[in-house]
């Protein structure tokens, strides 16, 4: 019983291994202000190779290259001990880095230095090591000193000449060559082999030279040593006589005897060869006999990979680059001649070095995240896994419960700040090793934005558009959107966020535009930042440029009208055949249109109109087209515009075959522009009869074309001519064509088996296209079998695009294949796929739920898992079910609304974050183990309570203008006051412009929601930021500007009761004012509709007669009595001796005035009516209060020297009436009144303008002297 419980343990540790997931690890933005502050262990980044052959007449140089922060120091091992490099004058390091430099100018031996080098860069989180660096001098000894006797050998036999190079380091490069430096002819017969000797399958007479000669070249040296020169001599049973020689009889007539082939290397009838993995794989057969055997090449139980396999050396050597295990066996090579053949067999072992599966890679974690490093390397044998910690073996440091070792795995948990280190993975067997460095950093770090600050962005409307808001921080923050500072978070429906923090609307309109804030926010802080959203009008031409012809030597002209965005800049270019085109002196262009004057031949081409502004782009295109100049008698035809090509006619079919014909045409005329594409199309009567359906096209200059066709068509055809301005009309069609039946060449597609019910599985797959039948009567094939079963394929046939598998067991894997089949035969088979049985119910519920580490608006949630087969389907989540059982805050009435929350996890100990809760409330939740159709029991029922959080803002703020010198503030709780509110702090500053002025500050009780401030500037604006207050902190500000009279900027909040069903009439509303309406209930303050917004339409306003009020009257009377004063003053002066004799009293009040005032110009504006009257107003705009409040009474004084016209310019001023009243044309009319022109001078036209007669209604004088 204790062995099977402890092999029960060991199968579910393995399990739990294999279903570990922890939470993704942090990556680490590659931004130059964080990864300055960034704490990082070291990472070797550059370092020398493992088997490092140096020079010895160069320094010596290996490198060691790390990053990491804090500075790192480096130090180094040499054969395993530690190497001072201080002690030795030839060694030096380089700064900041670890590389070795070793000099010999002052003496030494590179010899001296060789041995086993090991780079160890530190700093306070950790160390990394380098590779073993195996360091060795090149080495290019002489040849040995050796007298060579010749040798002697019959002709026909065959002979081996002995190279045995010098073991060089790196072994050398061998080739033969004479004592003329030409290298010794090889071939079928005589060739090097891989050991550098030269062998001779048989010897000719010809072979016979002083001077064979092996060579050795040295690649670090760049020297080649050459080898005392064999002397061959050869021994014929007859003279030779080498004018006797040719090709086909080498031997000259001369007896010679004829051998069977023997193998010369490798010797006998098996050998072995083994070879690392990854590596190159030669295998070599060089045999002897007379006539020259030939060499073949086979593998026994399979073929040779043709694609990685080359035959080198006259077939005598195999090639094999890049081995693999599948390369291992047995490799056959024969030599025959026609005496007989030979075999020699040779077994290829493939062994590997070991390499990488899962390489560990860093690990930058949170506080209290987990995470796991994945070591798995393989190899032949196997390769071990050590494990190291700052370059010790792991069992020499005490264990953690943070950590635990399996095998390849080591595996994280709630890792803490100062758990960093650099972990090592050592693999290695007997033909090699490998090490990695994989850093465990643990992080913690408050939000940052990585964005540029405020930027502006400027897109298209109806346009996707996404707004960047790169950010980091450890653990990774919660970011939300908000627009112009207000509203909750922007998800969902117009606006989706990206898991980057980039925000994407969907469609931007105009509505959209505004100041958008991303706040990133977690535990350590916040951060903010903000994008500046301009919605622009698209840049499009709407006068487009139209295909035209010119004749030789008149003007063309083509227009280019475009429509933009009045605040984009727009620049307009030409083209000419898709080339800048140069304007010169004759090319005239303006802002839509360029012309071309005296068109000639040069002209003639396609002309682009771009216009480009600096958020898009348009461009519309025309063809000109030159004609001759008309003769006497021109063609009509000569100066029309191109058009559309005719049909194409006479269609003929030949050469018939089973899935193709050829087609014939006749094209139809082109109309004065080239036919560029033919479309043939096509129409069967038997699925879709009467639709003509697009077949293929084909270039302008062919008529006539093979058609590819499908089986079991019944075809007809039609052709369509298409040039630059259009498609003609289609020909007539041809006649039909059938072609025959065939077996169907489709796969159906879409194949799947599922469950609808726990007992079934339905095996469903898209039924083949009408034109892929191929034949009548199609029906399916399916076959089905439980996967790893092992039992016998069931199978049905159907017409249907369905079949449904009975009385199968819950959830279990079937292997699924089909097959489409026509009276003419079957299709090809469909791949297997897997599909699956109905689910049902779990019957298991999660245990042990529980919460920890609950704040204001998350807890961490953990449960005991259910076992994977009590899922009884496809194990989607599990679902937590959870919802807001009250408010701490005593009266606050909650909506306890269930919502969901899945987590997909697998491990051991599973644990999830519950996020967005509502702070100080208490909560209740459950869960359930899901698959993809139901839901299992549920948990224990847990209960928790949040702590107090910020609240939101205050739900209403308004700002009145009640007086001059006071504003009212008034405002309401907030909806959510997450916590026991403590009171209200409004902070205001006054605004002038973009500049703000000194804060100020006010705090205020729970239950004080209003403010009077008092204003010691009528004329100041001020901004409010009104916030709430719990004991946790300040909450969401709410602000908004004062107006600048009483009913401007009103922004009050009426809250209308409802207890009757929509639609509901909203009224006493104020014409042409906007207004923004949502509906929330009274009773559970967090159910709340979306905002909208409307405009009132404005209403007509009738004007108040002034004429009736008795302000009015009193200012008339008061200035009629001081014009009579004004009279007796005048009326005195003129009986003294005035200027101005006759023309009764007015003009001699004119004229006082005039003389009186002389050093002044006239400060009205002097209006002219069509009976020359006069009407007095001031002719600026009225002026605003503030502007009137701050201006000076010298700024209302008249200009000097001038008066303003009717259109608001300054002319010069008409100083008098001298050069009018005297000798003048002025009357008076019955009453004595002046209506001579006063202004206006005597040639000036009478009738000009279109003035009403009508005197200047008081009314309008009174606005105009206000």
């Amino acid at each position: 019983m204790l062995g099977q419980g402890g092999h029960a343990a060991l199968a579910l540790m393995s399990l739990l291994l294999l279903l570990w997931q922890e939470a993704a690890p942090i990556e680490v933005p590659q931004d130059a202000k964080i990864l300055q502050d960034l704490k990082q262990p070291p990472t070797i980044i550059k370092q020398s190779v493992k088997d490092y052959i140096v020079d010895p007449r160069d320094n010596i140089i290996i490198e060691c290259e790390a990053k990491g922060n804090p500075v790192l120091t480096f130090s180094w091992r040499r054969n395993g001990k530690f190497f001072n490099i201080g002690k030795d004058p030839r060694v030096t390091m380089r700064k900041r880095s670890g590389t070795l430099e070793i000099g010999f100018r002052s003496g030494g031996r590179p010899e001296d230095y060789e041995g086993e080098y090991q780079c160890f860069a530190n700093n306070d989180l950790g160390v990394a090591l380098s590779n073993k660096i195996l360091l060795r001098v090149s080495k290019a000894p002489l040849w040995p000193k050796e007298v060579l006797e010749p040798v002697s050998v019959t002709e026909g036999s065959p002979l081996v000449l002995p190279c045995n190079p010098p073991p060089g380091l790196p072994p050398p490069f061998t080739f033969w060559m004479d004592s003329s430096m030409s290298p010794i002819p090889q071939d079928k017969r005589v060739s090097m082999g891989l050991n550098g000797d030269l062998y001779f399958s048989n010897v000719l007479a010809q072979d016979a030279h002083t001077d064979y000669s092996c060579n050795a070249r040295f690649l670090f040296t760049h020297t080649i040593q050459q080898k005392n020169p064999f002397t061959l001599k050869v021994q014929t049973t007859e003279p030779f006589n080498d004018t006797s020689y040719n090709a086909t009889d080498p031997y000259g007539g001369r007896k010679v005897a004829e051998s069977t082939p023997i193998f010369l290397s490798p010797p006998g009838t098996e050998s072995s060869k083994m070879v690392l993995r990854d590596e190159q794989l030669l295998l070599e057969c060089i045999a002897a006999g007379l006539p020259t055997p030939t060499i073949k090449w086979f593998k026994k139980g399979g073929d040779l990979p043709g694609r990685k396999v080359k035959f080198e050396n006259y077939n005598k050597t195999l090639k094999i680059i890049n081995v693999s295990e599948e390369d291992a066996g047995e490799y056959v090579c024969m030599a025959n001649n026609h005496l007989g053949s030979i075999r020699h067999s040779i077994f290829v072992q493939i062994k590997a070095a070991p390499y990488w599966l899962d390489k560990p890679s860093d690990l930058v974690l949170a506080p209290d995240e987990n995470g796991r490093l994945v070591c798995r390397a393989n190899g032949n044998p196997k390769p071990n896994i050590q494990w190291l910690i700052n370059g010790h073996p792991i069992e020499s440091y005490p264990s953690s419960p943070n950590r635990q070792e399996l095998g390849d795995t080591i595996i994280f948990r709630s890792v803490q700040i100062g758990s960093s280190a650099v972990y090592q993975c050592n693999a290695s067997n007997q033909h090699g090793y490998l090490l990695a460095n994989a850093f465990v950093s643990v992080l913690d770090m408050p939000p940052r934005m990585l964005g540029p600050k405020n930027q502006l962005i400027k897109v298209i409307e109806n346009n996707r558009t996404f707004l960047d808001c790169p950010f980091f921080g450890s653990p990774l923050p919660d970011l939300r959107w908000f627009k112009n500072g207000q509203g909750s978070g922007l998800d969902g429906g117009q606006y989706r966020v990206y898991i980057n923090g980039t925000l994407e609307i969907k469609r931007a309109r105009a509505e959209d535009e505004g100041t958008y804030t991303c706040v990133a926010n977690s535990i350590l802080g916040t951060a903010e930042n903000q994008v500046r959203l301009e919605v622009k009008e698209p840049t499009r031409i709407v006068r487009l440029p139209e295909h035209q012809s010119a004749i030789r030597g008149s003007t063309a002209r083509f227009d280019c009208k475009v429509k933009s965005d009045p605040s984009l800049t727009v620049t307009v270019a030409w083209m000419k055949d898709d080339k800048p085109l140069h304007l010169g002196w004759r090319l005239r262009k303006d802002e839509e249109s360029l012309t071309i004057p005296n068109v000639n031949e040069g002209d003639e081409g396609t002309y682009t109109c771009a216009v480009k502004s600096e958020i898009d782009q348009d461009s519309a295109s025309a063809r000109l087209t030159v004609l001759e100049e008309a003769s006497l008698n021109p063609s009509v035809s000569s100066a029309l515009p191109p058009d559309r090509p005719d049909p194409p006619m006479d269609l003929d079919l030949s050469d018939p075959a089973a899935r193709s014909v050829r087609l014939t045409w006749i094209p139809g005329n082109d109309h004065r522009s080239p036919i560029t594409e033919f479309l043939v199309q096509f129409e069967e009567d038997r699925w879709e009869p009467n639709r003509w359906q697009n077949l293929s096209t084909y270039p302008g200059d062919l008529n006539s074309v093979i058609l590819q066709l499908a089986p079991f068509v019944n075809y007809q055809f039609r052709v369509i001519a298409i040039n630059s301005v259009g498609q003609s009309q289609p020909s007539r069609p041809s006649p039909r064509y059938k072609t025959s039946g065939a077996a169907p060449d489709a796969i159906p597609r879409g194949l799947r088996g599922w469950g609808s019910k726990k007992d079934n599985m339905e095996i469903t797959w898209e039924p083949l296209l009408d034109l892929e039948r191929n034949g009548p009567n199609l029906h399916y094939s399916i076959w089905w079998r439980r996967k790893d079963s092992g039992e016998e394929w069931s199978n049905v046939t159907t017409v249907g695009s369905k079949h449904v598998v009975h009385n199968t067991e819950t959830y279990v894997p079937y292997e699924i294949k089909l097959q489409a089949r026509n009276e003419f035969g079957s299709g090809p088979e469909s791949n297997v796929i897997i599909g699956y049985s109905g689910e049902d119910k779990p019957t298991d519920a999660p245990t042990d739920l529980q919460v920890s580490k609950v704040d204001s608006t998350k807890a961490n949630v953990h449960w005991k898992p259910v076992d994977p087969n009590t899922v009884q389907g496809e194990f989607k989540e599990y679902r937590l079910y959870y919802w807001r059982e009250s408010s701490q805050v005593p009266g606050l009435i909650v909506s306890k609304e269930k919502k969901t929350k899945g987590f997909y996890s697998t491990t051991a100990e599973p644990s999830g974050i519950l996020s967005d809760l509502v702070p100080y409330s208490k909560y209740k939740m459950f869960m359930v183990v899901a698959n993809n159709h139901f839901e299992g029991p549920p948990s224990n029922t847990v209960e928790f309570n949040t702590k107090e959080g910020v609240p939101d803002a205050p739900r209403s703020f308004r700002i009145y203008r009640r007086s001059l010198d006071t504003i009212y503030l008034e405002w309401e709780k907030p909806l959510e006051p997450n916590g026991i509110l403590i009171g209200y702090q409004l902070r205001y500053q006054t605004v002038n412009g973009s500049r703000l002025g000194r804060s100020h500050l006010e705090t205020f009780l729970p239950n004080v929601t209003d403010f009077t401030l008092r204003l010691s500037d009528r004329s100041t604006r001020y901004k409010f930021f009104l916030s709430a207050l719990t004991q946790v902190g300040t909450g969401e500000v709410y602000a908004e500007e004062s107006p600048h009279f009483t009913n401007e900027g009103d922004k009050t909040v009426k809250i209308v009761p409802v207890k009757q069903q929509p639609p509901i009439t909203v009224a006493d509303l104020i014409a042409g004012a906007e207004y923004h309406l949502r509906v929330y209930s009274h009773e559970l303050n967090s159910v709340s509709s979306k905002s909208v917004s409307f405009k009132t339409k404005p209403a007509y306003i009738d004007h108040v007669d002034i004429a009736t009020q008795g302000w009015f009257i009193g200012l008339m009377c008061a200035i009629a009595l001081i014009i009579l004063i004004l009279l007796i003053v005048c009326f005195i002066k003129r009986s003294r001796g005035g200027k101005y004799p006759g023309g009764g009293f007015v003009t001699g009040l004119a004229m006082c005035l005039v003389r009186d005032k002389k050093d002044l110009p006239l400060d009205p504006v002097d209006q002219k009516d069509q009976d020359g009257s006069f009407d007095y107003q001031n002719g600026s705009s009225v002026p605003d209060r503030n502007e009137n409040e701050n201006s000076s009474d010298e700024d209302n004084k008249p200009l000097q020297g001038s008066q303003t016209s009717l259109d608001g310019n300054v002319k010069e001023s008409d100083d008098s009436l001298v050069d009018y009243g005297e000798g003048g044309d002025g009357q008076f009319n019955e009453d004595g009144s002046f209506i001579g022109q006063y202004t206006v001078k005597k040639d000036k036209d009478e009738t000009e303008g279109n003035e009403s007669s009508e005197a200047t209604s008081p009314v309008n004088a009174i606005y105009s002297l206000a």
